[in-house]
C-alpha cells in the first residue's frame, strides 16, 4: 500500500463537498437535492465510478465548476468518489439534503480550505483514506474573537 497525498484545487470563490458514493444515478440525485434546495447556486458535480465502465460521471449548471469537479477527480483516481464544486450558495445551505442522497455514504470535508487528500493505492485501485482540511489551529478563542464569530454569524443571516 502506498499512501499520497492529492491536492483539490478550485476556484478562490468557490467552495467544495468531497463525499463517497455507491451508485451511478449518484450524479442526478446530487444535481437534483442542490437545484431544489438552493436553484440560484452555481455548481458542477462529478463521480467516479469503481466498476463496470469506471467513468467519471459529471453534471452541473456551470460549465467551469462542472469541468473543475472532473479535472479534480480524474487527478484524485479514487472510485466511488465525488466532488461538488459550488459558488454563490454555501455547504451548509445543500449538505443536509445531499446526506439525504440514498447513495452517499460518507462526506469527507464541506469547505473553502485549501484540501489535500490522503490517498491510498493498492494492487486493487485507490480509496480516499481522509483530508486535510484547512491550517492547523493556532490559538484558542478569546472573548474578543467569540464576540466577532458572533456578529459575523448574524451579518450573514445565519443568527438573529
Amino acid at each position: 500500500m502506498v499512501f499520497s497525498n492529492v491536492p483539490i484545487t478550485f476556484p478562490a470563490d468557490a467552495n467544495i463537498i468531497l463525499g463517497q458514493s455507491h451508485f451511478i444515478k449518484t450524479v442526478e440525485d446530487i444535481y437534483e437535492a442542490i437545484v431544489n434546495t438552493n436553484p440560484t447556486i452555481k455548481f458542477g458535480v462529478a463521480f467516479n465510478e469503481a466498476s463496470g465502465p469506471c467513468l467519471t460521471r459529471f453534471d452541473g449548471n456551470d460549465p467551469e465548476l462542472t469541468q473543475c469537479a472532473v479535472d479534480n477527480l480524474q487527478t484524485l483516481g479514487c472510485g466511488h468518489a465525488f466532488l461538488v464544486v459550488m459558488k454563490g450558495g454555501f455547504p451548509i445551505n445543500v449538505l443536509g439534503r445531499i446526506k439525504d442522497v440514498p447513495e452517499v455514504v460518507n462526506i469527507f470535508c464541506a469547505t473553502a480550505n485549501p484540501v489535500e487528500v490522503v490517498v491510498a493505492t493498492t494492487g486493487l485501485g485507490r480509496g480516499v483514506m481522509g483530508v486535510i482540511d484547512g491550517s492547523k489551529p493556532r490559538s484558542v478563542e478569546t472573548a474578543e474573537d467569540a464576540t466577532v464569530r458572533k456578529e459575523f454569524l448574524r451579518k450573514i443571516g445565519y443568527k438573529r
